[in-house]
Order: C-alpha cells, then structure tokens, then sequence
C-alpha cells in the first residue's frame, strides 16, 4: 500500500501517460460541521490506451466513481489515498464523488470557529499535497490543468478563489439557513498546489492596479473579529509597490485576472501564493503593538508571495527537486524589491541579521541537505520546507547575481518566462538562460554550491612585521569533515580603526576565495587595523572568524560601529564562536547585553534578544546559569527602562525582560505593571502586553488559573485562548505539565495552533526538575503520536514537547538510543528527533567551554 505518499518515479511515469485538460470541481459546504460534499469531473487524454494509472484522493468516503461512462465499484478501486483507473481510453472523463473531511490542522480544507461570534471561517492549504483532500485531483506540478469551481455555502459567507468571485445564485434553504451557489470561472493552467478556496463571512476591503496588462482588483480579507486592526492601506500600499517593481524587473505583466490577500486563522506558515488568492497567517493582523521587525516581515511576506505569481505559479517546477529554486527566487527576489522599492532600504542587512542565521544553524545539524535537494517522494518534500530551502537558497542566488553580473541575470528572467510561461520547468532550464545571457559556464558553480551540503568557515591568516603592518595575508578556508567541500566566493574584507569610542572603515577591498589558502598580496605592507572584518558588507554565504586583536577591539567597543551591518556581522561571528564551542557562552551574553543600548536596528535586536537567551538556557554552564540568567533579566529591564520612551526598543525590551525573568522577586513588577500601578513612560500594556506578563508570572508560579482565566475573560478570542493554554501549561507544578501532556500529546483532537501553544508552554518552566519524568515518556510516545498524526501535528509534538530546557548528557542519551533503534522510523519523525538531538549535542559542547571559563 503506498499510504499517502507518492513517489517521482510514480509522477514521472503519470505526466509521460496523461494530460490533464479540465477539472470541474463542485463542493457543497452546507452538509455539516465534520464533512462535505465534493464531486471532481475530470478531462484529461491518455498517451497509451488500454493502460491504467490512478488518480489521488483522500476523502471520509467515496460514493460513486464513473469512468467514460461506467461506474467502478469505489470498494475495488478506492484505497488508501488513490482512485485506480483501468483501461483508460484516448480521451477520458472521470467522475469522483466523495465525502471530503474538514481539518483543524492547517492541511486541506481547514474549518475554524470563532469564538467571538461562531461564525465559520474556511481556507485551503494544498502545499506539498493537500489538493486531495478537497477533490481528486493528479496531485503534482507538472499535470496543469483548467480548474473551474462550483460551491454551495451560505448566502451570507464570501466565497474566494482563484478567478474572479461571481455573482451567487440562491439555492434554497438549508437548516434555517439560506445557502446560495457560486460558479466560478475556469482559470488558466496551473498547478493543483495553487488553487485555493476561501470561505466564510470574511470583511473584505477593496482597491485596484493599473499593470501592464490593465487594472487588477485588489482585495484584502479577515476575520469580522479582526476587522478593526487590519491596516489595509499599508497592505495595499506595498502590494502595489511590488506590482511595479516585478512587472518592470520581469518585462512580463502581471499573469492573472485579480489579487486577493486573505488573513486565515490556524495558519501554519507565513502564507502560501495559490494565485491570485494569497493566504496569511493572522499574526501579520496586528491587534496590538508589534515590533517593527515584525511590520518588516509582513512586507517581505507579501512581496515573497507576489514574486511567486510570476516565478512558480506562471512557471512552475516540474517537480518538487526544484522547491528551493521556487522559495529562494521569492526569498531573492523580495529582498531586492523591498530594498529598492519600498521604505525598508536597509532590507538585505536584514536578510544577513535573520535569514542567514537560519541557514547557518541549519546547515550545521545533522539534517542538512544539498539545496538542490533530493526528493524521492512526497514525504522527503514535506521535511524540507527549511532554512537550506529558503535562505541558504536565497544567499547562494544572491551570489549568482554578483557573479553572472545582475543586468544578464535580468535579462535570463524576462527570456526563462517569455520562453516557458503556463509550463513547467527544471534547474537546467533557467541555468541554460542564465549561460546565454552571461556568457558563463555555470556547471562548476551549480555543483559546489547546489549538490553540496554544509558550510565553510572563513578565517584570516597572517604575520605583523615589526613596524606594524602586514608581512603576509591569506584567507583560510576550512569545511565539516563530514562535509568537505571548498567553495569559491567573493567578498568584501574591512579595515576598522579605532576614532574615539568608534570604529571607522579605513580600507576595504573585494576578493575572490577559492581552495584552502588564498594569498591576497593587496593587504601586504598595510597597517594591521584595530579590527579586521571577513565578508565585509555580507556578500559570501560562510562563517566568519575573527583575530585575537579584532575580537578584543570588538569585546571593546561594543558600540564602536556606526552601521548596524558590520555589527551584526561582528556578532553573528561571535554567535558562531559560541556555538562551536570556540567562546564561553557568558562572554558572549555580556558582550550582546554591552552592545544592546542604543541599538535601533528592529531586526537585529530581536535576533540578538533570542540569541542571548538561548545562550543562557543552553550553553551556559549549570553550575553559572542562575547567576547569567539572574544578570540577562535585571539588565533587560534597566534597558528597558532607559530606553526611549514609546521605542521599539523599549517596546522588544520589556518583552524580553519579561519572557526571560526566572526570579521570583519579580513578581511585584510583573504584576505592578499588569495592574497599572506602575508604568514606563510611553509603554502602553495593550492585550498582546497583558498576556506577555501574565505568562510571564505564571511560569514564575505567581499566576494560577483563575487568574489566567479572569485574564481571558478580557480577551475570550481565539488568540486569547491559546495565550491562556499556554500560560496553564507554563506553571511550574507536576501536575501542571501532566495536564499539558494530556492535551496536547495524549489527546488528538486539539487544532494546530493550540498544540504548539501547549507546547510553548510545556517547555518553559523555571523549575527544571519537572521535566525530567518526560525524558522516558517523550521517547515512548514518538513512534504512536507520528502515525497517529497528521505532518503538521506530528512536527508540533515532537518538536514542541522535547524538553529541551534539560540540556543534558541524559537526554542526549535517551534521544541517541532511540535513533538508534528505531532506523526504519518514518523520515519526517527521524528528522525532527535527530534535529532536537544535534542541539542539545551542541548544547553539551558549549556547555564544556563555558565552564573552562573562571
């Protein structure tokens, strides 16, 4: 039985056989709160009659299926998640009518109601293969088709798809409510993975483009309980920023027939581009104050899924081998509009401080994969949805344009769409384009840098005369034994010197690395700086390392530089340091906490903010956590209370204080600032705040439920009530984490969104003890819990309930074993265990060179 997967060679040999004309899919959403209706005609011709293949499906039940005009017996043709089809004809019609499950998982047809009115709110998520669980469909890119729509909902609901929304036509009476229907248009050929359904009584807000192709409606949608904190305007605003700019960028105009951008409950990522009917994660709906890092994203998220409409949805990979290319173009492509188009000019300072953290800690678990990664099936599609995919992708494209020059890279674009639009393409396709346009042979660069895993450590090596300056200067380059490849890169290298309290850039020079050693004859005879910096201005995907002298000027002048890039450089490397065990984790927490006042970079300081807590957690030494922990919490406040008031800074700062504070002592300052008798100049203790607090005394053991509940009270929406479950399940008693466990791990019915806020909660405890007991029972449960499990459940518990927090030879221990044991294991379980093994591993190695420290 191929369960529910679906291998390359099994879709290679499907689109050699078929092609796929038309779906006419008709959904009646009117038939309960667990199931609908849904009946799939499908067109489609066969390449050799008389041969037989499948169609998928997963569905409750399966009424009738007809073929050419001839029933099959569901009971002999539907298992498992596949209809069988024999005997195909020359030309086919197939006729699938099924009961369809609604999920609370995020995958497929997803139902959610809102506690505030309980009204029901329905979108699709159909990213990797999820089509399938709303109409039977030959779920894979390259079979396009025409789909065309039909849907029975209540006449109050709006109805979203990927063509335009029609007029609907009543259709009686259903359990006292009045239902209509909806037929949409047929779209163009596109892949089933990006069609979309969005239903319910959303609020919608409407505006227009002019594009080269003519005026495209706009509409952005939410929740009616969200309405009033959705800000349209600035949605609007860089949409159609992004309209221009990629119309302009690809000489190609805008592919579809109108833009619509749905904020979705229970969303599990950042947002999917199914075309021309974007959906988000209502994170990106602010209902209280955010950090402008968080503002930033939301605009790189919706020019990510713009930048898809052309690259991916217009040209689409012929299989899921190219999923990288389709994330790290988005990822590339964003970046630059959002740098060159819109406010946040500073946008690939942004892509280093975050995106590439995540690539880099990523490509050093054991996990790691090549970018042009190896997809066999389904399941391997599904694991890889990761750092490597999307921004180790997008930085090693980022080289590509420095090395192919950007206006031939530009240039490739335009012919890659012009040539392959409504198609299917490979790798090779757009390396071919590329080759044209540049002149370069890109076989060598393609093997290095996207048929390899890992990631290289670059370090200056050299000799000081007697008069100060350099005798000798070469990079060295080291790579993972296990990973041992060398790459070529280019990048810039920085001489600083000391000004007073700042550093100013005395010399900078662009090199090409390549092999082990790289003389550079340019540095010779020129005074050795105060601070030297590798990969100046972040154009290499590498580690950094820095000389004895460029460390201590560094631990010096926390503050010395007057750009946040060669900052966040600086103490990216040293991150790096501490993470490999090359620098104590306290030395590391000191030198962020004296580099943090004053710090206006939003992005950069919420990285710094997680790092240095992440530090203190795991790789301090046990025998100093209490005293760092004790230090990064009193000095979070005392910034926050010095910071300008009403900053984002003061803003992400009292945030900090509060998610890291383990002293019962504060308690009083908790509560003093949840109840109002003490406040900060221009902080407001909005709901998002409110909550944030009252996790914060409940993980301390100062908040029970009571007052937890009294707090959701305040806010019954659904936010309210998964910040609530966490905060029950972040008290620091036994029977706290036993009711936690219950819920989330033993339990299966509880929405994707509650199990990871359980788990958030689970987790945090600032009594350590209580998580030992779930060393043994965390390691029995993974096998049953994963099988029992959808994958994005499956990820929430497994990655959401390890104790992590332990760090410990004992829980690296349990975790080995049990890889051990179990090799056959699903690959998505593997992963995800191997994964929270790696980081405690590294955990234990920082953990010994913190504790050399004296």
């Amino acid at each position: 039985m191929p369960g529910k997967n679906l291998t390359r060679d099994e879709a290679a040999l499907r689109a050699n056989l078929l092609r796929v004309e038309t779906y006419d899919v008709q959904l009646d959403l009117t038939t309960g709160p667990q199931t609908f209706r849904t009946v799939s005609t499908v067109h489609f011709s066969c390449s050799e009659p008389g041969a037989g293949t499948f169609i998928d499906l997963i569905a409750d039940s399966v009424q009738r299926v007809t073929l050419n005009g001839v029933d099959l017996d569901p009971a002999e043709v539907f298992a498992d998640s596949r209809v069988a089809l024999p005997g195909l004809a020359a030309d086919n019609e197939l006729t699938v009518d099924a009961t369809g499950h609604y999920t609370n998982t995020g995958e497929g047809l997803h139902r959610f109601v809102d506690p505030i009115d309980n009204e029901v709110y329905l979108y699709t998520q159909f990213e990797v293969p999820d089509s399938r669980r709303m109409f039977a469909v030959f779920e894979q890119p390259d079979l396009k088709a025409s789909f065309q729509f039909t849907v029975t909902a209540p006449a109050h609901w709006k109805v979203i798809s990927n063509s335009l929304t029609p007029e609907p036509t009543p259709a009686g009476v259903v359990d006292h409510t009045e239902v209509a229907t909806w037929e949409f248009a047929p779209t163009k050929r596109i892949s089933s993975y990006i069609t979309a359904l969005i239903a319910g009584p959303y609020d919608e807000i409407r505006d227009e483009v002019q594009t080269r192709g003519g005026t495209v409606p706009l509409g952005v949608f939410c929740r009616r309980s969200l309405t009033q904190h959705l800000d349209a305007d600035n949605i609007f605003d860089c949409t159609k920023k992004g309209f221009a700019f990629f119309e302009a960028e690809f000489d190609q105009p805008y592919p579809f027939e109108k833009y619509d951008q749905v904020f979705t409950p229970e969303y599990n990522m950042g947002a999917m581009e199914n075309a021309g009917a974007v959906t988000f994660t209502e994170v990106y709906v602010f209902r209280s104050k955010v950090s402008e890092a968080k503002i930033e994203r939301r605009a790189l998220t919706i020019l990510h899924e713009l930048a898809h409409m052309w690259f991916g949805n217009l040209v689409t990979m012929k299989w899921w081998d190219d999923l990288w290319l389709n994330e790290s173009f988005a990822e590339w492509a964003s970046t630059t509009c959002q740098a060159e188009a819109t406010e946040w000019t500073s946008a690939w300072t942004t892509f280093g401080t975050s995106e590439k953290a995540w690539a880099y800690t990523q490509d050093q678990l054991s996990s790691t994969h090549p970018i042009a990664a190896d997809m066999r099936h389904l399941e391997d599609v599904e694991v890889n949805f990761d750092g490597i995919t999307y921004a180790k992708g997008a930085s090693v494209l980022k080289q590509l344009v420095a090395y192919v020059g950007r206006e031939p890279f530009v240039a490739a674009l335009r012919e890659y769409f012009r040539a392959h639009a409504w198609g299917n393409t490979t790798l090779a396709d757009l390396l071919g384009e590329l080759e044209k346009a540049s002149g370069r042979d890109l076989t060598s660069w393609a093997k290095l840098w996207l048929e390899t895993a890992g990631v290289n450590t670059l370090r200056p090596v050299f000799d000081v005369a007697d008069d100060g300056t350099y005798r000798s200067f070469a990079v060295a380059q080291t790579a993972p034994g296990e990973y041992p490849t060398l790459r070529p890169h280019r990048l810039g290298i920085g001489l600083y010197d000391r000004a007073g309290d700042s550093l100013v850039r005395s010399h900078y020079l662009e090199v090409d690395i390549d092999g082990s050693r790289t003389e550079l004859p340019e540095l010779v005879g020129r005074p050795q700086p105060d601070l030297l910096l590798l990969n100046d201005d972040d154009l290499a995907y590498a580690k950094l390392r820095l000389d004895e002298r460029s460390l201590r000027t560094a631990l010096d002048l926390p503050r010395g530089f007057q750009d946040s890039l060669p900052r966040s450089l600086v103490l990216g490397a040293t991150w790096d340091m501490t993470r490999d065990a090359e620098m104590p984790a306290r030395d590391f927490v000191r030198f962020v906490l004296d580099s943090l006042p004053g710090e206006q970079d939003s992005t950069l300081l919420r990285v710094l903010l997680t790092q240095i807590t992440t530090a203190t957690r795991l790789y301090t030494a046990p025998d100093h956590r209490a005293e760092t922990a004790a230090l990064l919490s009193s000095t979070l406040r005392g910034l926050a209370e010095a910071a300008e008031p009403g900053s984002d800074a003061q803003f992400q700062l009292i945030e900090a204080w509060a998610n890291t504070t383990v002293d019962p002592a504060d308690e009083r300052a908790l509560r003093a600032l949840l109840t109002g008798t003490e406040s900060l100049p221009g902080l407001t203790v909005d709901t998002e705040l409110r909550w944030t607090f009252t996790l914060a005394l409940a993980a301390l053991g100062a908040a029970e439920s009571d007052e937890i509940r009294a707090e959701l009270d305040r806010d019954p929406t659904a936010t309210g009530k998964e910040r609530a479950a966490e905060a029950l399940a972040a008290r620091p008693t036994a029977a706290a984490k036993a009711d936690a466990w219950a819920k989330a791990v033993e339990r299966g019915d509880l929405s994707n969104q509650m199990v990871q806020a359980i788990g958030n909660g689970f987790r945090r405890s600032t009594d350590l003890m209580l998580l030992e007991p779930y060393v043994e029972k965390y390691h029995a449960m993974l096998v049953d819990a994963w099988a029992a499990r959808s994958v994005a459940i499956g990820e929430r518990v497994v990655g959401g309930f390890y104790p992590f927090g332990l760090a410990s030879e004992e829980l690296k221990a349990a975790s080995d074993a049990w890889l051990d044991a179990h090799p056959d294991a699903p690959a998505g379980l593997v992963r995800t265990v191997a994964e929270n093994r790696d980081t405690i591993a590294r955990a234990l190695r920082a953990q010994a060179k913190d504790a050399e420290r004296q």
